[in-house]
């Protein structure tokens, strides 16, 4: 009976967006459908006490003890699980949609975009916009679920994305590489776009915080904690990398206990997501007993089959052994991990070196001193044509074995989350 009066109050609370857990059943609710264990069913109008029992025979429901849901404001993701933003090209509507629709926060990455639809505008800058406006509509195509926006600081046309992803209705913006201090500004009267920066330390995330509050009177909706082991470019210099001093395990806590005191200082709640090296179920589990709410995972989505990147990009990553990823010193000015490949051997060795600039795509390029055109090499690696450009990766791509789907993907992560689950308690 318990069971059955939980059910309804969730099902009959439409517009409360609320989760609730109940000896282990899961339900949430987000926009018109209703999550029954991780799976998703339209609802037109409230259930009534009849159809309860409907629901539990029609549905099949299973008893499940899995990831605990991660709740952005409004927004419930009943796996605790956001897929990291991957530019140029790597996560748009078809890897974004394919991760909501499992119950996960899917990411579309508004890097590059311009050069993605160049054909869709006269300006890089136009096309960029436009691009962004086709992406966010197709993945609303495809699903019910959270659709992000993934914004970097060091863009040239940060604005022009930030503006587009809150015009366009997206759910959530992470912003990364740089602090987004002015982030919050951006919002217009109604907006629901949740605002998500992505920091490497307690400090940054203490100084965001309250630089937020002072100028604008809001709190981050979420905080991601980007460690080393992250893929692309990375926010930290290139001996604090492999140092423990800066890991994700000593610097998540530090931020989690900077978070949880202004959000209690301001009555309010701030997940904090960890980021960087995360890959399995058991990395989800340590992760939240460090306090973490959630995680956001990039490379273990790259070899998926509705991952946007060509199919020679993700057999990079199937293809690597541990010793071809390495770090590099990106045109930008940040040191980024990648897959060792022909391309790079060549910048080494002096072989490369770009005429001139032609997308102006990122503040801190360094023109010209610059061995290669980032935008374009990630644009030929997005493509498939890594002769002439290379991949992206975190410190785990190696362990990459085959390609699968994110369904399949997202039930081994909570298989493995289980398991862990499951031998602590044996050890009770």
């Amino acid at each position: 009976m318990a069971f059955e009066s939980r059910i309804f109050f969730v099902a009959t609370q439409q517009y409360s967006n609320d989760i609730v857990a109940t000896n282990g059943w899961e339900f949430g609710l987000y926009r018109n459908t209703i999550s029954i264990n991780r799976e998703k069913y339209l609802i037109n109008q409230p259930f009534t006490s009849e159809k309860v029992v409907y629901l539990r025979t029609h549905f099949k429901l299973k008893y499940t003890q899995g990831m605990k849901s991660l709740k952005i404001g409004d927004l419930i993701a009943s796996l605790p699980i956001v897929q990291g933003g991957m530019g140029v090209g790597i996560s748009l509507s078809g890897l974004a949609s394919a991760v909501a629709n499992e119950g996960g926060v899917g990411v579309i990455s508004s890097a590059g975009l311009g050069l993605i639809y160049k054909d869709k505008a006269k300006s890089v800058a136009e096309a960029a916009i436009e691009g962004l406006k086709e992406e966010l509509r197709k993945a609303r195509a495809k699903t019910e679920g959270i659709i992000g926006v993934n914004v970097m600081v060091a863009m040239t046309n940060f604005s022009d994305m930030v503006r587009t992803a809150i015009k366009e209705g997206a759910d959530i913006i992470f912003s990364g590489a740089g602090l987004p201090l002015n982030l919050p500004s951006f919002l217009t009267e109604g907006a629901k776009t949740k605002l998500a920066p992505i920091v490497s330390s307690a400090r940054a995330a203490k100084l965001l915080c309250e630089k937020w509050w002072q100028e604008y009177r809001y709190t981050p909706d979420a905080i991601v904690v980007e460690g080393p082991k992250a893929g692309g470019h990375l926010g930290y210099k290139k001996e604090q990398i492999f140092s423990e001093e800066y890991s994700l395990e000593k610097t998540l806590p530090e931020v989690v206990e900077v978070v949880n005191k202004f959000a209690a200082e301001h009555n309010c709640q701030i997940p904090v997501i960890a980021a960087g090296g995360v890959y399995t179920g058991e990395d989800i589990y340590n992760m939240m007993e460090l306090g973490a709410s959630g995680v956001q995972m990039g490379t273990r989505f790259v070899t998926t089959e509705e991952c946007d990147a060509d199919i020679a990009f993700k057999q990079a990553y199937i293809n690597a052994s541990q010793e071809d990823i390495e770090i590099i010193q990106s045109p930008v000015g940040m040191p980024g991990r990648a897959v060792r490949g022909s391309f790079l051997d060549s910048v080494k060795a002096g072989l490369k070196r770009p005429t001139h600039c032609a997308f102006n795509c990122i503040k801190t390029c360094d023109v010209v001193n610059s061995p290669y055109c980032i935008m374009l090499a990630l644009f030929n690696a997005f493509k498939g044509r890594l002769e002439h450009g290379y991949a992206f990766a975190g410190a785990n791509a190696w362990r990459a074995e085959k390609i699968e789907s994110v369904k399949n993907l997202m039930q081994s992560l909570s298989s493995e989350y289980h398991a862990v689950v499951e031998k602590i308690k044996s050890k009770l």
